[in-house]
């Protein structure tokens, strides 16, 4: 199952810069390629606003 941010996404970038697969891009808040995300939690896991959950 992929990791998907939703809404209290802060758009600080520090998910993004932990995802090991590079599933991570940045539109108008960050988002998740469900086709390259391995389900690691790297990115829940940095995140200061709890904003990556599994889906």
């Amino acid at each position: 199952m992929a990791y998907k941010i939703t809404d209290a996404c802060i758009a600080c970038g520090a998910c993004a810069a932990e995802c090991p697969t590079e599933a991570i891009s940045e539109g108008d808040i960050y988002v998740i390629d469900p086709e390259k995300c391995i389900d690691c939690g790297s990115c829940a896991n940095v995140c200061p606003v709890d904003a990556p959950q599994p889906e």
